[in-house]
């Protein structure tokens, strides 16, 4: 999964280089929303590991 949000984070920086604005919007929103996704699935994780 974090290989999803820094490919889309890639892709969001050489569309801004490229001045694709549209493609730029949608794929920092992708890696925005994975990388919360992302967050909140590692801390959860470390959560349950603690309670064993």
């Amino acid at each position: 999964m974090v290989w999803h949000t820094v490919f889309f984070f890639a892709l969001a920086a050489i569309s801004a280089v490229l001045g694709f604005g549209g493609l730029l919007t949608w794929g920092a929103l992708i890696a925005q929303i994975l990388f919360i996704v992302f967050l909140v699935l590692a801390l959860f994780t470390i959560f349950i590991r603690k309670k064993r």
